[in-house]
This record gives structure tokens, C-alpha cells and sequence, in this order.
């Protein structure tokens, strides 16, 4: 049997770490054991679980080797490394059985996962319904950490254009020439002006954006969606 590997980590600080190594190594350990032939992984650093594998720079690669029929088995470390949610999971095995392509999870709990038989479906289904409500829980978490830093004042994410910090670095306050600039957006959009006049007056009058250069259309866009 023909397996390729796939690997991922989400942030850029765990590229340069172990996990990516160790993810290396255990499908390497598992096809010996097996006696599968590994004849290749592919690696995603840096890329979120959120996306379809088939979005994923390394992973539609993957996808198009095991449609090219190439192969016969993709070894995944972890559920969560290849599938944002169960259904994204259960659809992708779905479509692989049908071209012959099995599923193998090194460790769940120690212990691996061969997608094949009837019990291995069984509980492929289960860890992804686990995983899904793993994510969704981290989600709420986050959302309740946002809401609670913002009914204290405290700044959430980027600094949005017309505010800047105060001294604690913490609480926003509004920055004067940025919401005058701001006011001239807006009072020129709903004169019915362009995206591209707004940026154009804006330069005129010398206001430069965040970043110190001079507006653009799509520029200008971005900061009107965001002040809506």
C-alpha cells in the first residue's frame, strides 16, 4: 500500500518548533509499523484549521494526488491537523473511499485509527463531532475574553482609524486629525462622491493613512466598511 502524509500547524511561532517534527516522525513510525509505504508529506506551517484541506496551499496538493489515484492511504497525525469540522471530515472520507483512498490517524489517545473497517468509521465519526465541539468551545472562550475587554474599555484587536491609545495603553481615545479625516469620508460618500474622489481629496489636503503613505480607493473602502 501507497501512503502520503499530511502535517499542520496553525501559528507561525510552532514552524521553527517540534511539533511539525514530531508530526514527521509519527507517520513515519506508524507506516513502518504498518509496512505502508510512505512516498511522501506534505506539510502546511503556519495555516488555520479553519479552511478546507483542499484551500491549503500543501493540502490541495494532497488532495490531487489522491484523486489522481496515485495512492491509497492518507496518514494524518490528528483529526483536527486535516478537517475543520465534521462535516468537512465525513464528506473528504467520503469521497476518498470512493476512489479506494483509506484514512489512518496516528494517535487518538495513544491509540491509532484505521478508517477502513466499520469500527474505525465508528469512531472517526465520533472524534470528529469531538473535535467540532472542542473548536466551538475555544471560539465561545474567545468571544467571552473579547466581550469582557470591551465592556472594560480596553482595546480589542486593531486599533480602528479615528482612535488611538491613551497613555495605559489600553483605552482608546479618539484622535482628532484622524476623525476629522474620517468626517470627510463620510460626509463626501454621502454626497454621493467615488471611493477614488475620496482618496483623491484626501491627498490633496496632505492626510496621509496609518501607515504614512497616501490613500487609495480600496484603502478608503476599508476604513468606511469598518466605521459603519
Amino acid at each position: 500500500m501507497r501512503a502520503i502524509a499530511y502535517c499542520r500547524v496553525s501559528s507561525a511561532d510552532q514552524v521553527d518548533g517540534t511539533s511539525l517534527d514530531v508530526q514527521r516522525q509519527q507517520v513515519q513510525a506508524y507506516a513502518t509499523l504498518k509496512g505502508i509505504e510512505l512516498v511522501g508529506t506534505f506539510v502546511d506551517s503556519a495555516v488555520s484549521g479553519g479552511k478546507p484541506i483542499a484551500s491549503r496551499p500543501e493540502g490541495a496538493k494532497l488532495v490531487s494526488l489522491v484523486e489522481s489515484g496515485e495512492v491509497q492511504a492518507v496518514i494524518i497525525v490528528k483529526l483536527d491537523r486535516a478537517f475543520r469540522n465534521v462535516v468537512d471530515c465525513l464528506q473528504t472520507i467520503d469521497s476518498w473511499e470512493q476512489r479506494g483512498v483509506s484514512l489512518h490517524i496516528v494517535d487518538h489517545g495513544g491509540n491509532s485509527v484505521d478508517c477502513t473497517s466499520p469500527t474505525g468509521r465508528f469512531v472517526l465519526t465520533t472524534l470528529a463531532a469531538c473535535a467540532e465541539m472542542e473548536r466551538g468551545q475555544i471560539r465561545a472562550r474567545c468571544e467571552a475574553g473579547r466581550t469582557a475587554r470591551k465592556a472594560q474599555g480596553q482595546r480589542i484587536g486593531q486599533v480602528p482609524y479615528g482612535m488611538s491609545l491613551a497613555a495605559d495603553g489600553k483605552t482608546l481615545v479618539e484622535d482628532s486629525a484622524e476623525q476629522e479625516a474620517l468626517h470627510l469620508m463620510h460626509s463626501m460618500q454621502a454626497s454621493g462622491h467615488t471611493l477614488r474622489a475620496i482618496a483623491a481629496e484626501l491627498n490633496a489636503r496632505g492626510v496621509r493613512n496609518t501607515k504614512g503613505r497616501q490613500w487609495t480607493h480600496g484603502a478608503v473602502a476599508s476604513i468606511l466598511k469598518r466605521a459603519a
